[in-house]
């Protein structure tokens, strides 16, 4: 367990570490500032292709080989970067840390497999809430280094720590005995691969394109062709990649849709807190914190993130993992109305991102529990990628959507030498706040949707208080209850001691 939330904080520390270099790339690589936003999206891009692809394969030959392939790609890539000092190479090395997106969802799988029920919502949780540590603690030690030291020390920070984890995943995980037999299908992996990235690429660049512009449209387009026909050929094929059919039912395909929905509300807090606490006091709201102390300011949401693990885990133990998520999501809509009612004290919006990080902790941690009691465990990585992918699908939109919203309400401000400096307004991201919390209630309500588990279906994940669980007796000491053996002597007729034992 330690092993493997550990490389779900250092996944996520190293895909979000980089975003306090970027206004310093052109200058530090010679390219042109439309450029560097690639290093971002590349990056979203072959973590969105690499997650379900990755989880297939993890079914079919073994979740351990799988991970040390994420594990391995996102040592490589932070290796490349460290040598980088032109872009084409950074987003070489970018592209392949992308790959580590797969780590968690993976992790997740495995403990599925591999702990006692007692223990996998408790460990669940956990892994869930890595997402939200790595982004708090990496991006403040980030900032730090890129303010005091060479850029390229950040990049060594994070070979070391993704090698000391796979040598420790290499040492110490042992292989998971459950596994999908059959053949790769090669084809709907391309399919996927091509229609997610035409998909995640408009979403992505909507918000610098324009969203009526042609190349929005064309891959808007093309991501829907391909992806339909995809979906046809998933259901004629024999061992599909993703099962389609199992996919679309509600107890599965609610849980991806509320998971995108979540993914969409938790992005926009991190992403928007940043930006308000770094706007210049000469907007009348912002603060004029650095980069170092914005990205301090999210360091308490990952903190509560880790406490509200084991209250999570105890929650849906208790509750239900629908009852967890709906209650998460609940949260998360409450704490954007926090952030609409004060955003310009510091104290405020501290407390306003805590309250969302709450409330996306419960949400995070219930999600894959819910997709993995309406699976088969031998499709459990599979369907995880796949949930993991439908949030990377929602923050891939937030992104798109605040970019828009804040574009559409800023105005020039003049500063304290009296220059003109173009900055959101206070409405600007009280909109972008309500945006988010609306997507909030959306997820509570395809939440409030997922259909009960029946009260006689054994949970394979959670010990629930109504469940009747008793120790399995072999069969010699199995005995029926008395008005099954009356009425059985009664269905027989005739008198007689055989009939009458019978």
């Amino acid at each position: 367990m330690a092993v493997l939330a550990a490389g779900g904080i250092v996944t996520t520390l190293v895909q979000t570490a980089v975003v306090p270099l970027l206004p310093q790339l052109p200058r530090l690589t010679g390219a042109a500032p439309v450029d560097v936003g690639w290093v971002v999206t590349l990056t979203l891009l072959t973590g969105a292709v690499a997650t379900p692809l990755l989880g297939r394969a993890g079914d079919m030959y073994g979740k351990r080989p799988m991970l040390l392939l994420a594990l391995g790609a996102l040592a490589a890539g932070s290796l490349v970067c460290a040598f980088a000092s032109t872009l084409p190479w950074l987003l070489v090395g970018r592209a392949l840390q992308g790959v580590g997106a797969a780590v968690v969802p993976l992790s997740i799988s495995f403990l599925r497999g591999m702990l006692p029920p007692q223990r996998t919502g408790s460990s669940v949780a956990l892994m869930s809430s890595t997402v939200g540590i790595g982004a708090a603690l990496g991006l403040p030690l980030a900032a730090l280094l890129v303010q005091y030291a060479d850029w390229h020390a950040m990049f060594w920070a994070m070979t070391m720590l993704s090698t000391g984890v796979l040598a420790l995943a290499w040492r110490l995980l042992r292989e998971e005995p459950v596994r999908s037999p059959g053949r790769f299908d090669l084809l709907g992996a391309c399919g996927l691969s091509a229609g997610l990235v035409f998909l995640l690429l408009a979403l992505s660049k909507a918000g610098e394109w324009g969203w009526g512009s042609w190349r929005v449209l064309g891959l808007s387009g093309a991501a829907l062709l391909i992806l339909t026909g995809w979906t046809v050929h998933q259901r004629r094929v024999s061992r599909p990649l993703v099962d389609v059919r199992l996919a679309m039912r509600p107890a599965v395909l609610l849980p991806h849709l509320a998971a995108s929905l979540a993914g969409f509300a938790f992005y926009a807090n991190s992403l928007v807190t940043a930006q308000l606490v770094q706007a210049p006091r000469a907007t009348g709201y912002g603060l004029g914190l650095s980069v170092v102390a914005a990205r301090v300011c999210l360091l308490p949401s990952g903190v509560i993130m880790v406490l509200c693990a084991s209250l999570s885990a105890r929650l849906s133990a208790a509750r239900g993992a629908k009852a967890t998520l709906i209650l998460g999501t609940m949260i998360i809509a409450g704490g954007y109305g926090l952030r609409i009612a004060d955003s310009r004290q510091l104290g405020a919006v501290i407390v306003g991102a805590a309250v969302v990080s709450v409330g996306t902790a419960l949400a995070y941690s219930a999600l894959p529990l819910l997709v993995m009691r309406a699976v088969p465990l031998e499709q459990t990585a599979a369907a995880n990628g796949l949930n993991v992918l439908m949030r990377t699908i929602g923050q891939a939109l937030c992104s798109a959507v605040v970019a828009t919203v804040l574009a559409q309400h800023t105005r020039p401000f003049a500063d304290t030498a009296g220059v003109a400096v173009a900055a959101p307004t206070l409405n600007g991201y009280r909109m972008a706040f309500a945006v988010a919390g609306a997507v909030a209630l959306l997820a509570c309500a395809a939440a409030c949707l997922v259909p009960r588990q029946p009260r006689s279906a054994p949970s394979l994940l959670l010990q629930e208080p109504e469940q009747d669980v008793r120790p399995e007796l072999p069969l010699s000491a199995q005995r029926p209850p008395a008005i099954e053996v009356h009425r059985s002597a009664e269905a027989r007729p005739g008198p007689g001691p055989i009939g009458t034992t019978a």
